[in-house]
């Protein structure tokens, strides 16, 4: 009986539900509108290169208690922002960086090294970039990534797709925002949501895929027949103790 229980809720999801992207729509995200800004707390690995390289070796000093890395492979200089939104950097000393894209970043510490080194080149990279993906789906949890740009259904890919018990049509993103958490609800059923203004995650991002009406009513019939079980055990037991 619960077997078919479950079968028959199962096949109350229809196609309209479950399939990603369906309609039309006018796309019109772009990802320039989208980069991540520096936040605090963010980790930069910052690399200074130039013709002259004995004048860059002020700006790339390595330690492996800044990476943590004590196994001889080569260190990064990586930098974490501050509450304030800066690093202290050397020789040139506190440089704010928050707020910035990474190509933003780049060009404003390149401004700053004109004063010290011919034709800088400045790479800066996220260490720390990452995103969560909870709930309904196959693989979830915390992944860091090796650059700032992912999509939603990339993240999503990442957690191994929904699982057949994931809500398609409300899908929350948790994002901070100002160091405020904001929720955004997106319809991955629909090709609007190639449109959402978090279609693009931010790092430290949470995507939380809630169960379908299914698999909570399945929940429910499971814990109903618990509970008649449950009951008819301790009705016999009340029975043969007599």
């Amino acid at each position: 009986m619960l077997i078919i229980s479950i079968a028959f809720l199962a096949s109350c999801a229809s196609k309209k539900d479950m399939v990603y992207l369906q309609g039309n729509a006018d796309l019109h995200t772009q990802y320039e509108k989208a980069v991540p800004k520096i936040r605090p707390f963010d980790m930069l690995a910052i690399t200074v290169s130039a013709a002259d390289i004995k004048a860059t070796e002020p700006f790339n000093q390595t330690s492996i208690y800044q990476t943590g890395n004590s196994s001889g492979e080569k260190a990064q200089n990586v930098y974490t922002v501050g509450e304030d939104g800066s690093i202290d950097y050397p020789v040139i000393g506190k440089v704010q960086l928050g707020g910035l894209t990474r190509t933003q970043a780049i060009d404003y510490l390149k401004t700053k090294l004109n004063n010290y080194i011919v034709n800088p080149g400045v790479n800066v990279n996220f260490t720390n970039f990452k995103v969560s993906v909870i709930g309904e789906v196959n693989n979830p949890g915390t992944f860091t990534l090796p650059n700032e740009r992912i999509t939603l259904l990339e993240a999503i890919a990442l957690a191994g797709d929904l699982s057949i018990q994931g809500k398609r049509t409300n899908v929350m993103v948790i994002r901070e925002q100002n160091g405020e958490k904001k929720t955004f609800e997106v319809d991955l059923t629909s090709k609007e949501m190639l449109n959402s203004p978090v279609y693009y995650l931010a790092q430290n991002d949470v995507v939380y895929v809630e169960p379908n009406k299914a698999k909570i009513q399945s929940s429910v019939v499971n814990y109903s027949l618990f509970v008649s079980v449950a009951g008819i055990i301790i009705s016999v037991i009340a029975v043969l103790s007599k």
